[in-house]
């Protein structure tokens, strides 16, 4: 089904499509015919990664909207803004941020950040889109790129659990609510993906992945990047219009498997955490360095 015309004439939002994830779905879209819209909080590597793009798919067109999704005015401008260039035909809630912690270590200040952006912001971004849809009588899909924790739960990562397993009841709730409108929702619910961003605060004690991995997931392996992006072109498609309100794991038959992905970490010492606070904060502050 992955004919090289297969989204030809669409155009596709995904929301922290710079980088990681994102930018390797927004890869596979685009190398099948659709253009693309990305938008995150890191103007510079966004107009990298469309450049990147463009240049490889000649002829396709790759937008940028440098974006805070957890200010809901700042997404109905940007979506304004979007649709004044033409409507789009999908959207990938993948813009997400996590990091490890023991819950009791929390600070309001730091639960909000997660939940913020995966609950609150996804939320924005697709009610701008959903009611615009619905308006024009524009058939669409969103696909939100979730994990195995919504079904499970996992310690130590409590306000990204929560907060994806919101967004995986918004999905079948939408599902319902604005099928009859041609618009339908579903989720992917990916097991260990390494990126760049998310292993520096997934894993900061820098376990290889061939060590966590090799028994604790029937495959013995983490995903292939390829693969996720396999799964997102295949949902959004028209070629798959009747599919509507799943989600769907990817992950490799861990989740099923009895182990959290972070149940190893129940045998961390206090001096343990210590350690992984201070790598998370500097990783925290090199982003920051970054973004300024």
């Amino acid at each position: 089904m992955f004919r090289s015309d297969l989204f030809q004439g669409k155009r596709f939002l995904i929301t922290g499509g710079g980088t990681g994830l994102g930018k390797i779905m927004l890869d596979r879209f685009v190398g099948l015919g659709a253009d693309g819209v990305i938008c995150g909080r890191r103007g510079t590597v966004l107009e990298e990664t469309a450049r990147e793009i463009m240049a490889r798919y000649p002829g396709r067109r790759v937008d940028c909207f440098t974006v805070d999704i957890r200010v809901a005015t700042a997404v109905e401008e940007m979506i304004g803004e979007i649709w004044a260039g033409g409507p789009l035909d999908g959207l990938v809630n993948n813009a997400a941020g996590n990091f490890i912690s023991q819950t009791k270590d929390l600070s309001p200040r730091a639960f909000d950040a997660i939940a913020n952006i995966v609950l609150h912001g996804t939320f924005y971004v697709t009610n701008a889109c959903g009611k615009r849809w619905i308006a024009e009588q524009r058939q669409a899909s969103v696909i939100s790129i979730l994990t195995t924790w919504v079904w499970t739960g996992s310690p130590f990562v409590v306000p990204s659990a929560m907060s994806k397993a919101g967004v995986a009841v918004m999905t079948q709730s939408l599902a319902v609510e604005w099928g009859r409108h041609g618009i339908r929702l579903n989720a992917i619910a990916p097991g260990p993906f390494p990126t760049e961003g998310a292993w520096a605060r997934l894993n900061p004690m820098k376990e290889s992945d061939e060590d966590r991995y090799r028994a604790r997931n029937p495959m013995g392996r983490v995903g292939r990047p390829s693969e996720l992006a396999n799964m997102a072109a295949f949902l959004m498609s028209d070629e798959v219009a009747y599919i509507n309100g799943e989600v769907i794991a990817i992950d490799g038959g861990m989740g099923i498997m009895g182990n959290g992905t972070f149940s190893n970490m129940m045998a961390y010492s206090e001096d343990d955490w210590r350690r992984i606070r201070e790598q998370i904060q500097a990783t925290n502050a090199s982003d920051k360095a970054k973004r300024s």
